[in-house]
């Protein structure tokens, strides 16, 4: 099936498309229009105009909008799934979560936008002021250009489509290009509801150069981008004056106390770190394990991971399927075969069957090794053994990343030091830092990026304060 460009609320085809072809199976599995720069540009224009009806709606149409669109979701709910595992091969099970949370985060904004409220302000409070009625609303900041990764690739447009929407807002957006069939089909739900407002919505699809177009006008307000560190310091440098959301790269980080309940640790580090193939910003990927507990927790670590099954997407039973295509595969080897040769041990002999990586737990890993210091993004793990908390600690903030980190401890004043002394944008207690809820604040400091999504915090990204005095 062939994802068509919208411009505004109206679909258009173009004679040269590309193949997206399927990560497991290698079919062609959807098409998808070549964009330029002349297609941006109309679409912003577009966007621009349309921004002056969409600011008069009323928030109940725009509540009664998303709700109409999380209805027809869950009516397409195996559809969606199953365009999710063709276009990045993420296990089937998994696509219908995405696709059920995808419906949370929708649900969430419309509810979130139904109680944002603006405040009054008391200009008599100090001696300099004097007894005026005055408060402050909240207004859409305009058009909103939205950039989405392959990983979730219907879940994070959902996290700028419909807060950008409930907000008053119109967006712009460009999926992945490995996934534009599922942006499609998802957009084609909004635009063809009966409460839709007319050309709020356009998509466009492409690779760098529709990115930048999109970037580097001056008609967006908001730029909402999730993916690279690199591409995210291009953006940062070319949006010029403009809000700027970025979520982006992570090196997530745990630490096993011995007070910890190991074998809860292993369980729930084994899904952290190989969830989605490890192709998540907050993957599991540095785990600091106390030496006492250090023989046991590997043990068990692998042990756990073992039982993970690797294999066809399409399988209800399956917990990892493919990398996203050959180089994430080659990277994910490169990545052991280095740590290897800088003394690491491979607890699961390394094994790939054509994008199939399976599940790679790395022992005495040592903190200048490169795998603990970049983001790897594939299903490998790496154990490091420290002394203690106060040994980790240091450790595991000394990175250009801050996304989400974690803690294993039953020990009050180790859990209360970890809240204020990891230095991210989430901690966790007692579970994976892979653990993300939709109604939360999400984002990270240092590289990982700036501003935060989530319902709430996403709307007041892409809203503008306006102060209102009264003599």
């Amino acid at each position: 099936m062939i994802a068509k460009i919208y411009f505004g609320s109206q679909e258009v085809e173009k004679e040269k498309v590309t193949q997206r072809v399927s990560p497991y199976s290698w079919e062609i599995v959807s098409k998808a229009p070549v964009c330029d720069r002349d297609d941006v540009k109309r679409a912003l224009e577009i966007a621009k105009e349309a921004l002056k009806q969409t600011r008069k709606t009323t928030i109940a149409q725009r509540c009664s909008w998303l709700l109409d669109v999380a209805q027809k979701l869950k009516q397409n709910k195996e559809d969606i799934a199953k365009t999710i595992t063709d276009e990045v091969g993420k296990p089937i099970t998994f696509a219908r979560v995405e696709v059920e949370r995808c419906i949370e985060t929708i649900t969430l904004s419309a509810e979130t936008m139904r109680t944002m409220h603006g405040e009054t302000i008391n200009t008599d409070a100090m001696a300099s002021g004097k007894k005026t009625t005055a408060f402050f609303i909240r207004e859409p900041a305009g058009v909103v250009a939205a950039i989405t990764p392959f990983n979730f690739p219907l879940n994070l447009i959902a996290h700028k489509l419909a807060p950008a929407l409930a907000a008053g807002n119109t967006v712009v957006l460009k999926p992945t290009p490995e996934a534009p069939l599922t942006a499609y089909k998802f957009a084609k739900l909004f635009i063809q509801s009966k409460y839709a407002v007319k050309d709020a919505l356009s998509v466009v699809y492409g690779d760098a150069e529709v990115g930048d177009a999109l970037v580097r006008s001056d008609i967006p307000r908001v730029i909402s981008f999730t993916g690279s560190v690199p591409v995210g310091n291009i953006i940062t440098k070319s949006a010029g004056i403009k809000k700027v959301s970025l979520e982006l790269g992570g090196n997530a980080a745990t630490y096993i106390d011995k007070s910890a309940d190991l074998d809860l640790a292993a369980a729930r580090c084994a899904l952290g770190a190989f969830v989605n193939s490890g192709q998540v910003c907050i993957s599991l990927q540095r785990i600091y394990v106390n030496a006492e507990i250090y023989d046991e927790f590997a043990s068990k670590m692998a042990q756990e991971s073992k039982k993970l099954i690797v294999g066809s997407p399409y399988d209800d039973d399956t917990f990892m399927g493919p990398l996203i295509d050959d180089d994430a595969c080659q990277r994910a080897m490169g990545w052991v075969e280095s740590a290897i040769k800088e003394g690491a041990v491979a607890m699961l002999p390394p094994r790939v069957e054509g994008r199939l990586f399976y599940p790679c737990v790395m022992a005495d890993v040592r903190d200048d090794m490169a795998i603990v210091c970049e983001e790897v993004f594939a299903p490998i793990v790496s154990l490091v053994k420290v002394e203690s908390f106060d040994d980790a600690l240091p450790r595991m903030n000394n990175s250009p990343y801050g996304l989400q980190f974690s803690i294993f401890t039953n020990d009050l004043k180790l859990t209360q030091r970890a809240i204020y002394e990891l230095d991210a944008g989430g901690v966790v207690i007692n579970d994976m830092p892979t653990l993300r809820f939709d109604i939360q604040p999400y984002g990270g400091v240092k590289l990982s990026g700036i501003g935060r999504e989530g319902p709430r915090f996403a709307i007041e990204e892409m809203s503008e304060i306006k102060s209102v005095v009264i003599c």
